[in-house]
């Protein structure tokens, strides 16, 4: 009897499925001349550093109470300067140290009226002192064979078996990783510095992977993981069949997914990603030719457009383009629209922001006209003072980066959180001068640089959102966000928290999840929305315009 090709495929891939089981099972265990050894205790972890000796001056300080002779204190410092509050109260006690911070410079004519404590330099020696550095760890690069990656998402596509390829790698000269140890559903591994693993085809939601290397420094790296999902396909083709494989660990080596996305633990769909949540591998596949109303308005306004044969000069009474305006801007709004595709295109490979999201996210937020719409919604995202608070807060590494630019690295290096209440203030009105591209002297009245700026801001701002979002998830159901919900639903929770903020979707969460519920119902981007209270519900347009393929 011959059998058609659908199910000739099912056949073929059942059988290739168990085939590929047993063959990882057969590639494993074949890499495991004691099974003993796999199964010892946890892994040590990274232990290793190093001490110098180096050269220093020690400094001898005595410490007095101004017209008395009598020596309170001996301080012994090793650097330049008067010794630090902290020199005091480590050598002179709490008390010292209370009176010393507290008293106030002497102003005094004569120096014999003042009163309180005051420091003398006694001495000064050469000394030596050992200093230890921690010393870079071990650890494991995961990368594939057999296949090529799909620049759209984080998938990537294989003709033959996927190969899983785990690196061990040794920082440290005149070391090297002796092995790489892991457990892939409880069962141990062991195999040489390169392990290449055949991966099985599995469900919807993937396996977990655990891995580390040993090192003959003596030590081991972390243990790390890896998130798999193989799915198996013919791709239209009965003849031919194709694997689809998604790897979310810290380690892989391949094409990158959001920061964000990795804290989820959620994979993308079988096969990639929505187009709106894609990254073409071109800028021009983000090209628009959408007639926005607003844009042609201030294009009008700022001379760009020749509006001569208009009767009302391009503009209605209420500060919209006219009929005529539009179509005298046509060609003006198009290009303005697509100026910014390069910079877009290039910061979402260097954050892993999908392209179309953020091209989506302008057009509704800005009609991609980066001035300011009113005082307290800035550029082309359209930030806020609270979105602002957010991006720093909830993005520490860009944090790190942005305020060195405003403010001492100093203080930068306490982190957002610790900063004084008027620091933080500082460093978010900063954050949001650095994206107004208003400018009265710029051709326009716009400052380019700013704009295109401002997306690499805009994209971090993002990535604060899905943290923030992530942690909401978490919060209401005790597990994580790729447990809960979907990949593409935990986009549009992030899209509700950037547009409406953390009260109106931890809310809605929490009645999609609540106490009072006789069932809970699950995190799905529909019973989230219907659960939005009115005064949010506005999020919900917001979302569904920007998940389109266009807005």
């Amino acid at each position: 009897m011959r059998l058609d090709h659908e199910t000739q495929f099912r056949w073929r891939k059942r059988l290739l499925t168990l085939s590929l089981a047993l063959a990882f099972a057969v590639s494993v265990y074949a890499a495991t001349p004691e099974e003993a050894a796999a199964q010892g205790p946890t892994p040590p972890g990274p232990d290793r550093y190093s001490v110098t000796v180096v050269d220093y001056t020690k400094y001898f300080w005595w410490m007095f109470y101004l017209g008395e002779d009598d020596i309170e204190c001996k301080i012994v410092t090793d650097h330049e300067g008067l010794p630090t509050p902290g020199d005091i109260f480590v050598d002179c006690g709490e008390e010292l140290y209370e009176q010393w911070i507290e008293q106030k410079p002497c102003v005094e004519f004569d120096v014999d009226l003042c009163q309180g404590l005051y420091l003398h330099l006694v001495d000064t020696k050469p000394a030596q002192k050992e200093v230890s550095s921690i010393l870079p760890p071990p650890t494991v690069q995961v990368t594939l064979e057999n296949c090529d990656p799909v620049y759209t998402s984080s998938t990537s596509i294989c003709d033959s078996d996927p190969i899983l390829v785990l690196t061990g790698i040794e920082p440290l000269p005149d070391y090297e990783i002796v092995s790489i140890e892991g457990l892939y559903e409880g069962q141990p591994f062991i195999c040489d510095a390169v392990c290449r693993l055949q991966l099985p085809v599995t469900d919807e939601n993937g396996f977990v992977i655990q891995f580390w290397a040993n090192s003959s420094y003596g030590d081991s790296s972390v243990v790390f993981d890896a998130l798999i999902r193989v799915a198996i396909t013919d791709a239209g083709d009965p003849d031919r069949l194709f694997w689809y494989v998604d790897v979310l660990s810290s380690q892989w080596m391949g094409v990158p997914v959001a920061s964000c996305v990795e804290a989820w633990g959620a994979l993308p769909p079988v096969g990639g990603p929505p187009e709106w949540l894609s990254t073409p591998p071109q800028s021009e596949e983000l090209g628009t030719d959408i007639p926005y109303n607003y844009l042609a308005a201030q294009l009008i306004r700022a001379g760009a457009v020749d509006v001569r044969a208009c009767p009302d000069g391009g503009l209605l009474p209420d500060g919209g383009a006219s009929a005529c305006g539009m179509e005298a801007a046509r060609g003006a709004v198009t290009a303005w629209q697509n100026q910014f595709d390069g910079i877009i295109l290039s910061v979402a490979q260097d954050t892993s922001v999908p392209a179309h999201l953020l091209k989506n996210l302008f057009a509704i937020e800005s009609q991609f006209w980066p001035g300011v719409s009113n005082i307290e919604d800035i550029g082309l995202g359209q930030l806020t003072v609270k979105g602002a608070d957010t991006a720093l807060l909830w993005n520490p590494p860009f944090f790190h980066q942005f305020c060195p630019l405003v403010m001492d690295s100093a203080e930068c290096s306490k982190g957002y959180l610790h900063l004084s209440d008027e620091q933080q203030k500082y460093v978010r009105l900063a954050l949001i001068d650095s994206i107004n591209a208003t400018c009265e002297t710029c051709p326009l009245g716009i400052d380019l640089d700013r704009a295109n700026f401002s997306i690499g801001v805009f994209a971090h701002t993002m990535l604060a959102n899905c943290e923030q979002a992530g942690q909401l998830v978490e919060n209401v159901t005790g597990g994580t966000a790729g447990e809960a919900a979907s990949y593409e639903d935990l986009w549009k929770f992030t899209l509700v928290n950037y547009n409406a903020g953390p009260g109106c979707l931890g809310n809605a969460l929490d009645a999609t999840i609540g106490e009072d519920l006789e069932v809970d119902q699950e995190l799905t981007w529909e019973n989230v929305s219907s659960n939005l209270e009115p005064a949010c519900q506005s999020a919900i347009n917001y979302v569904e315009e920007i998940s389109r393929t266009q807005p």
